[in-house]
């Protein structure tokens, strides 16, 4: 099994202002296919569920990591939204992050789910970790799960494993994807 500790190619920078979400953006547009979304927060810490980070991968769109909190308000979040809309979201536990990017101004309308798909499709554990050991064969670090998202700076290793959750999304969407169609569930 094959131990992941940060993306292939590394973690990209945090963006925290215009000029690096329009880039972002422009990335994004380039890449085709469904795009992985992850939100980080703080709810051991704080009485809400806002995200502190947020992060966005597509094949050939690369991989984003976004400070909501430096850029809440900021107007290319609506192009972020209009760019995400009209594409197949995959999230991992949605209804944890759903309500922090809606908060945020992203709004998914098709998603896949995999950590619903992986019930749907009978398997017992369904984390996010367990589900790319049986069935990606990596594990990752999952010890910064639980961290306090709220602090700034974000430490270095907190990036790596927030950046791995979606790095690893699509891949782990195929492979529920295959379960789904192998027990005639892909249309639930």
């Amino acid at each position: 099994m094959l131990a992941l500790t940060a993306p292939e190619g590394g973690t990209p920078p945090l963006i925290k202002d215009a000029r690096a979400l329009s880039a972002a953006l422009d990335e994004l547009s380039r890449g085709e296919g469904p795009i992985a979304i992850d939100a980080e927060r703080a709810s051991g810490f704080r009485y809400s569920s806002r995200a502190y980070l947020i992060q966005i991968f597509r094949r050939g769109g690369g991989l984003h990591l976004i400070d909501p909190i430096a850029l809440a308000g900021d107007p290319l979040i609506k192009e972020l939204n209009d760019l995400i809309a009209p594409e197949e979201i995959i999230i991992h536990a949605s209804t944890q992050d759903l309500p922090c990017l809606r908060e945020f101004g992203i709004f998914p309308q098709r998603l896949f789910d995999t950590e619903l798909g992986a019930r749907m499709a009978g398997l017992e554990r369904v984390g996010l970790g367990p589900l790319c050991e049986s069935l990606l064969e990596i594990s990752l670090a999952k010890e910064h799960s639980a961290v306090d998202w709220s602090i700034r700076p974000l430490l270095q290793e907190w990036l790596d494993y927030a950046a791995l959750d979606v790095a690893v999304l699509i891949d782990l969407r195929d492979k529920v994807a295959e379960l789904l169609e192998e027990t005639g569930k892909i249309d639930y």
